[in-house]
């Protein structure tokens, strides 16, 4: 089973996508459940999704301690929560920044990816300055990064979840899955 942990803030988008990552994974047989954790939060504060892709009937209900792999929406979060906690030895950290990988001061031991998903989405006048809307960009900068999921899968999630933009939306996954930096 393949565990995903994505970190960011309210109103940033991450349980829409998990969603698309989700059906991303489902287009290509996969069982798939993804779910949020958060509380009475407002907009800005931290919030957690979580996503879980199985070849088989997925049995296991809670959060996700231990994921293969983390994606990070808001590097501010750096400086308040430990997103690699728990992040299994060899796992990607996929970081929503305009830095190079190798300006991220992690362990050897994890596969570190950083994209702009800010300034492709803005490019593709998808959100404003203040709020990208970056969920499109991200899981197509995530399925380059770790190499186990097609674009055409991605292409198809993003046009069956997105409620507007729809065009937009698979240019910035199309665009972010060429322009990821991986280290």
């Amino acid at each position: 089973m393949l565990e995903i942990r994505l970190h960011g803030r309210g109103g940033q988008g991450i349980v829409v996508g998990s969603g698309i990552l989700g059906m991303a994974y489902f287009y290509e047989d996969n069982q798939i459940q993804y779910f949020p954790e958060f509380g009475v939060e407002r907009r800005g504060a931290p919030v957690q999704a979580f996503l879980r892709v199985s070849d088989s009937k997925i049995k296991t209900h809670y959060s996700i301690n231990e994921p293969d792999h983390v994606i990070l929406f808001d590097t501010t979060l750096l400086q308040t929560v430990d997103v690699i906690k728990g992040l299994k030895s060899g796992g990607t950290i996929l970081i929503n920044s305009k830095k190079s990988p190798d300006e991220f001061n992690f362990d050897k031991k994890f596969k570190v990816a950083t994209i702009d998903a800010d300034g492709i989405s803005l490019q593709n006048k998808l959100g404003s300055a203040a709020s990208p809307i970056i969920n499109a960009a991200i899981v197509g900068a995530f399925a380059k990064a770790i190499g186990n999921l097609k674009i055409e899968s991605v292409i198809k999630a993003v046009a069956e979840s997105v409620p507007a933009k729809i065009a937009e939306n698979i240019t910035s996954a199309e665009t972010a899955y060429e322009k990821v930096m991986i280290r």
